[in-house]
């Protein structure tokens, strides 16, 4: 697997430092996420927080790991250490952000960005701490392969930007203009397609159909 810098592979799996995180993008090498969340868990020495997703904006500030297993949301934050916001993809996008003291993970596909999941992050974490806030953004369908109808690239690009690639949208170019706009100093992207790059290494929902597996966005206080 190459990995562009600050990506780094970890046992199969993507990792990245940020300004007081740690992040892991999991692989189809750990399995399917909704699966083994136990066994990650004590793999990495953390609590997950993984929220119900419903491809919303709402967003969660995580303290209890079982309360937040309980609650709706697309996007999870912490101030807590030990305490893990997880999302689980198969070709939406999972984002990482953070700013020293906090940190969030983020489901993010087209339903996500278009209703603001990313703007509602920042806005949450700004509140919760001051500082400069980092993002990575981890496997997610590309650029290169996600075909959509026109009345969604309508919706996408009633404004000047163009996030058009053919018949396809950029998920990723969308996600990291609304990081900017938002206020984000430094995007980070793994480059990854998880429709084209290689079976073995991410599970897809449009490649493989709604019985695949998920890979896990985790992300904790360092």
């Amino acid at each position: 697997m190459q990995l562009s810098s600050p990506f780094e592979d970890w046992e199969g799996q993507i990792a990245v430092e940020l300004p007081g995180a740690r992040a892991l993008f999991t692989t189809r090498s750990w399995g399917d996420a909704r699966d083994g969340q136990t066994e990650l868990a004590a793999r990495l020495g953390v609590r997950l927080a993984r929220p119900q997703q419903v491809h919303g904006s709402t967003v969660l500030v995580a303290g209890d790991p079982e309360q937040v297993a309980k609650t709706q949301a697309d996007a999870v934050i912490t101030t807590s250490p030990g305490v893990a916001p997880t999302v689980l993809t198969a070709d939406c996008l999972p984002i990482v952000i953070s700013t020293p003291g906090a940190v969030a993970a983020v489901h993010a596909g087209w339903r996500g960005l278009a209703e603001g999941v990313i703007a509602n992050a920042v806005a949450a974490l700004r509140r919760l701490r001051g500082g400069v806030l980092s993002a990575a953004i981890g496997p997610g369908a590309g650029a290169c392969c996600y075909e959509v109808d026109e009345d969604l690239h309508r919706r996408f690009n009633a404004r000047s930007q163009d996030f058009r690639a053919g018949r396809n949208l950029d998920l990723k170019a969308i996600a990291r203009v609304q990081l900017m706009e938002a206020g984000v100093a430094r995007v980070h992207d793994c480059d990854i397609c998880t429709i084209c790059a290689q079976p073995q290494l991410c599970f897809s929902y449009r490649r493989d159909g709604p019985e695949t597996g998920r890979n896990a966005a985790i992300a904790w206080l360092s």
